[in-house]
């Protein structure tokens, strides 16, 4: 059973893992430092236990403790409590959605070992947001697809906002960073993917008119910003591109994603 402590002092050491939760950078490199991340809300902190991460400790307001009493039954790590001034003081934003916790990052699997058994994935090239990196996996996960690649620079998806909006999905859907970023396109060739680039080039193809009745597809989508790179886009089997009506040229590209997953979904 996790010990209740009820604590008044922002300054005590044990609620370190909780400072300044709205600093981005702060909070990347501390909890790369110590190898945490944090989930928010009963229903993600429920999930992120659920999947098999493990919990380093909780922090709530007295009013969630019979909520996650069950979860708080079957731990044996310390329940911080504080009133949700305090909370709101400490973190830096009003906790709304229950409980916070702190949980042990798991250490990444290699992109062969997430690419072994996958028939569908994602290749997301430098998402720097990490709502667009959260709303990404969450679609992938709705429509079927089952892992995701992504390259050095793309955000955390075990960064507390790209769980939040992935309402969890990154606890489940296997993912990789590749390394050597130039070298990706020849993983997947290699593993036996063919590589649907979603783009603007003057080449592209509505994405409802290329043939997808393949065993192994992985979608490939850029940055916000700029897109993919011209290495990507050479690179890949197919480029293609998601109609629209005259005047816009472009989704945000976690909508390009749900709409992608559901076209190039398996039949």
């Amino acid at each position: 059973m996790a010990e209740i402590v009820l604590l008044d002092d922002l300054e005590d050491p044990r609620l370190r893992d909780y400072v300044d939760l709205r600093d981005v950078q702060l909070r990347l490199r501390l909890e790369a430092d110590r190898g945490l991340f944090l989930a928010e809300g009963e229903k993600v902190v429920r999930r992120a236990i659920e999947s098999g991460h493990q919990p380093r400790s909780f922090l709530m307001s007295p009013r969630w403790l019979d909520g996650l009493a069950d979860l708080l039954d079957a731990s044996d790590v310390p329940c911080f409590v504080l009133d949700d001034a305090s909370i709101e003081k400490l973190t830096g934003f009003h906790v709304h959605r229950g409980a916070l916790a702190a949980l042990q990052r798991p250490e990444l699997a290699s992109p062969q070992e997430v690419l072994a058994d996958a028939r569908r994935v994602i290749v997301m090239e430098d998402l720097a947001d990490h709502t667009n990196v959260g709303g990404a996996f969450r679609a992938a996960a709705a429509l079927g697809f089952d892992a995701v690649l992504l390259s050095p620079r793309c955000a955390d998806p075990l960064y507390r906002r790209a769980i939040k909006v992935s309402m969890g999905s990154v606890f489940w859907l296997p993912y990789a960073r590749v390394e050597d970023w130039y070298t990706a396109p020849d993983v997947l060739r290699e593993a036996g993917f063919t590589t649907y680039a979603m783009t603007l080039a003057a080449d592209s193809v509505p994405i409802d008119q290329v043939p997808h009745d393949v065993e192994r597809l992985a979608l490939i989508v850029g940055s916000e910003g700029h897109g993919l790179s011209p290495h990507w886009e050479k690179s890949a089997d197919h480029r293609v591109t998601i109609p629209m009506a005259a005047g816009i040229d472009s989704l945000n590209v976690a909508s390009s994603v749900a709409v992608a997953c559901w076209e190039l979904r398996s039949r």
